[in-house]
Order: C-alpha cells, then sequence, then structure tokens
C-alpha cells in the first residue's frame, strides 16, 4: 500500500518520481475500484484518499510546467 504524502514533500522530489508515484496510485485506485465492485473493499474512505493524492501530484506537476 503506497503511504499518502504532503504537498510540500512532494514538491521537493523529481518530475520522474512524481510521475512513478502518480502510476503506483493509478493502479491502487484500479484494484481499489475492483474490490468495491466485487463487494470485498472495506475501507471506502481509501478510495477518495487516493484520489486526492494523484489530484496533489498532478497538481505540482502543473505547477512545474507553467513556470
Amino acid at each position: 500500500m503506497v503511504i499518502l504524502v504532503k504537498t510540500n514533500e512532494i514538491r521537493e522530489w523529481e518530475t520522474a518520481k512524481i510521475n512513478e508515484e502518480i502510476n503506483a496510485y493509478k493502479r491502487e485506485l484500479f484494484d481499489l475500484r475492483f474490490q468495491q465492485a466485487t463487494g470485498q473493499l472495506e475501507n471506502t474512505a481509501r478510495i477518495s484518499k487516493v484520489k486526492k493524492a494523484i489530484a496533489r501530484m498532478k497538481t505540482v506537476l502543473n505547477e512545474r510546467n507553467a513556470k
């Protein structure tokens, strides 16, 4: 399971690492959605946390591209 991080920590990472983490979160999100569809998901709040983590990382990437 991937650990959720804060935006300030994400800003210190290199772009390649951010992209790797986004891919890892997307894989986890897929697994969580699959578990939810089959009725095996116990912690439904994890889905929204993973979505927010992806959004944070994409926001940092967009900030870098805007500069």
